[in-house]
């Protein structure tokens, strides 16, 4: 893809650099400012003003296409988001839109934060009086994506109550917990402050409707547009039950999986209302991530029904075999009930590569250590793993297994057959 330079020869806008310095000045002279960073794929890498000394719109801006709002949090230090030119450059090679870089660092940059807090309000407040302006201009409420970080979530939050939740889309990443966590509505970034609220929250102090690790949500919200990796994520009432794999049924989600964390967390906008209308509540959904980038993984559930009474309080391990011989033993989680005879228990399972054109399913069982019998056969009526990240390939079955206790045996399992009805 080619990028174009403006034209235009006038100088670029630069985001505000300010250092330590200004946080002290700011203890004796409180400043604030809110400037307006306009990017498109005209002019990529020279930010220019939305709005021209006459009030005039800048020619760049296209009212007819989304508008991205991109927001920074705290700076305490007044140093520049590191992730905010590759943010940029990754939301434009997704899509043709206008990107709105809300500098408010001189607002931003101090050491006592409960006075950036309370700056929060005043830029929402100047927001909202650039957006009534592009009103005037043709553009609209429903094209306009805010992506607040930290503080930046509850700006976007405030803009979207004087608008009366009526923009189209808020990401919050990494909402700011302190001076906001246990607040009312009306005090912070909350689900009805546009027509579609998705946040990605790494602290669970905070608020959750996703649960990550390691504080990582707008690098894990870029690599869902910079990578080919779904993060799916599980609807469960809490991280506990998920861990039990209590939550891998995604059926509720219709012809859809479960949902995707990031950018196309969209495409479930719709799925995800009827559930709010139906139960009157948010949908908090949880995942784990890998610990580099692009922290992807790849998430199975292993379904299994035995016929021996005294398997109950058994366990599983298993593996994957790949046709190129790449091998993997993942992540187990819990599994969501005992081993009743002839009950479908499921056990979710958390890979680091993914597995396609799967020759080899190893499989080991451990008894209960009272109940351990080195002579004894334990009896599967049947086994099925089913990919989850990508739940339109066909799941593998096996049936009628015989095991030994801690004997691996590795099957070769075939595409399920369809149930009778």
């Amino acid at each position: 893809m080619c990028w174009v330079r403006s034209e235009n020869k006038r100088p670029c806008l630069e985001f505000s650099q300010l250092s330590v310095k200004d946080s002290f000045r700011d203890l004796f002279i409180p400043r604030i400012e809110t400037i307006l960073m306009m990017y498109t794929r005209n002019n990529l890498n020279c930010a220019e003003p939305l709005f021209e000394h006459n009030n005039s719109l800048n020619v760049n801006f296209d009212t007819q296409k989304k508008t991205v709002w991109l927001i920074h949090g705290y700076r305490p230090v007044g140093s520049i988001p590191s992730w905010l030119q590759n943010f940029l450059r990754i939301l434009l090679n997704e899509e043709d839109m206008n990107v709105i870089v809300v500098d408010w660092n001189r607002g931003a940059t101090t050491f006592i934060y409960s006075r950036a807090v309370k700056n929060t309000r005043k830029v929402a407040a100047s927001l909202s009086g650039h957006i009534k302006n592009l009103l005037k201009h043709g553009a609209s409420l429903d094209n306009f994506h805010f992506i607040g970080v930290s503080l930046g979530a509850h700006i976007s939050g405030f803009v979207g109550k004087i608008f009366h939740g009526q923009l189209g889309r808020i990401t919050g990443l990494d909402p700011a917990g302190p001076r906001f966590s246990r607040k009312p509505p009306y005090s912070r970034l909350d689900y009805t402050d546009a027509k579609f609220v998705d946040v990605i929250h790494s602290d669970s102090n905070g608020i959750e409707f996703i649960k990550c690790d390691h504080q990582r949500a707008v690098h894990l919200f870029m690599a869902s547009l910079e990578t080919n990796c779904n993060f799916i994520s599980f609807p469960c009432q809490s991280y506990k039950d998920y861990k039990n794999s209590l939550c891998v049924d995604c059926g509720s989600f219709k012809d859809k999986s479960c949902p995707w964390l990031g950018y196309q967390a969209k495409l479930f906008k719709d799925v995800l209302k009827e559930r709010m209308e139906e139960r009157s509540f948010k949908t908090t959904v949880f995942l784990d991530t890998s610990g580099t980038y692009p922290f992807c993984t790849y998430y199975f559930v292993l379904s299994i029904i035995v016929l021996d009474k005294t398997m109950t309080d058994g366990s599983f391990s298993f593996k994957l075999l790949n046709q190129l011989g790449m091998i993997e033993e993942p992540r187990l989680y819990k599994k969501n009930k005992p081993f009743y005879k002839l009950q479908e228990v499921k056990i979710l399972a958390q890979f680091y590569n993914d597995f396609v054109n799967i020759s080899s399913i190893g499989l080991t069982y451990f008894q209960s250590s009272n109940l351990q019998c080195s002579t004894c056969t334990y009896k599967i009526q049947s086994l099925m793993l089913k990919s989850l990240t990508y739940p339109e390939r066909p799941p593998l079955c096996r049936y009628n297994i015989e095991l030994k206790e801690r004997e691996e045996v590795f099957l070769n399992p075939n595409t399920c057959t369809p149930k009778k009805t």
